[in-house]
Formats: structure tokens, sequence, C-alpha cells
């Protein structure tokens, strides 16, 4: 995987607090706590517009025949499909969650160069952080509740450089968003550990309890 520059992840910067993940309570009733939810992370919603923006590309610019046609498509549902089943399991291990939240980041990151390449070949210019659809494009990506909707029209585009512009800016903002995540899942594992260390608490909480009401 490519080390990112700078300017890409500025670039790719939304809004403050646009990275957050949904705080998720602890389940009263055991020791596994509440998971899914993963509608509300904004890295899940934008690479859902990743994946329905790639599937629309390809169709219209990559022959079905072409490998890169699969290939794309596939990184694009993998950016998208193991954060879903990351939050899911994230419940019983948060070693999994952290592992398949990052098959996801580096499945982007392999899109982002497919898109990138697709540009290269063909004499096209990637946009600059200066470019003044760069700049339009940060203000969409910072519309509250934007799906595929708000990028419509450049991912639809007849001008095949703008289309695969817009959706290289929303893949740097959805990896930019899985950095963040990642981060977050980092530090809450060295604060809190994961099943084993919630399991034993749950017990320890469970015989404190019982003993309390145990005395006369």
């Amino acid at each position: 995987m490519k080390q990112r520059d700078k300017k890409d992840e500025r670039a790719a910067a939304p809004e403050k607090g646009a990275f957050s993940i949904p705080v998720v309570p602890a389940n009263p009733g055991g020791f596994i706590p509440l998971h899914g939810g993963y509608e509300r992370l904004h890295s899940y919603q934008k690479a859902l517009i990743v994946y329905d923006a790639t599937l629309h590309f390809c169709r219209r610019f990559i022959e079905k025949k072409d490998r890169t046609f699969d290939q794309m498509v596939q990184a694009a549902r993998s950016g998208k499909q193991n954060i879903v089943e990351g939050s899911q399991i994230s419940g019983t291990s948060k070693e999994l969650e952290l592992k398949l939240t990052n098959v996801a980041r580096a499945s982007q990151q392999e899109l982002l160069e497919d898109y990138r390449d697709f540009l290269r070949n063909r004499g096209l210019a990637e946009w600059t952080l200066e470019h003044p659809y760069t700049r339009r494009l940060r203000q969409l990506n910072r519309t509250p509740s934007a799906n595929y909707e708000t990028f419509k029209k450049g991912i639809e585009h007849c001008d095949p450089a703008i289309c695969a512009n817009v959706i290289i800016g929303l893949i740097k903002v959805t990896c930019y968003l899985l950095d963040k995540q990642i981060r977050g899942l980092e530090k809450a594992f060295l604060e809190q550990g994961g099943l084993r260390e919630a399991m034993t608490r749950a017990r320890l909480t469970h015989r404190a309890n019982g003993q309390i009401g145990q005395r006369p």
C-alpha cells in the first residue's frame, strides 16, 4: 500500500466531526456489546457511493471482457462489504473488526490506483488540490446526508475525466474516514480490550453482585 500524499489527506478531509464512529453502549444484559449499525458509519455511507459510482463507471467506460472491469467492481465491493462485516462481528471479535476495516481500507486504495491508471493511460490529468472542481467536490462532501444523488452530475458526466476524478475524490474521503475509524478502533481496544476482557469484567461484576445479595 502506497504512502498517501499529505495533499491527498488534506483534500479528502471532510468537515469536523464527519468521521466520528457511533458510540455503541454496552449491553446491560450480558458481556457481548451491542454491534452492527454500520449504516450510520460515514465510512460506509461514502463506500456505498463509491461502489455504485464504480459500477456505473465500469459499465460505461471499460469493456466487460477486460479483467479491469471485474477487478474494479470487486475492489469497490470489498471496500464496502468489509465495513459491514466488521461492524457485525465487532460484538464478539474486536480483532476481526479491526482486520476487516483494514481490508476495506486496502481495497479502497487498490481502487484508487485503478482510477489513476485509467487517467494516466489515456493521457488525462488527476485534479490538483487547487483545482476549482476539487474545491467544489470538497463542498459537496460536506453536505449533510450526502448520497449518490449529491454527486450524480459528476459521476454520470459525459466526460470520463470528470467522472473518474469525482470518484477519486470520493475514494480519498472514504480512505480518510477509514483511517480515522481504524485509529479509533485501536484506541478503544487499548482502553477497553476485547471480548475476553469483557467476559472477565462481567464475571467479576456478577460475582460481586452475588456476594452483596448474600449479605445478611
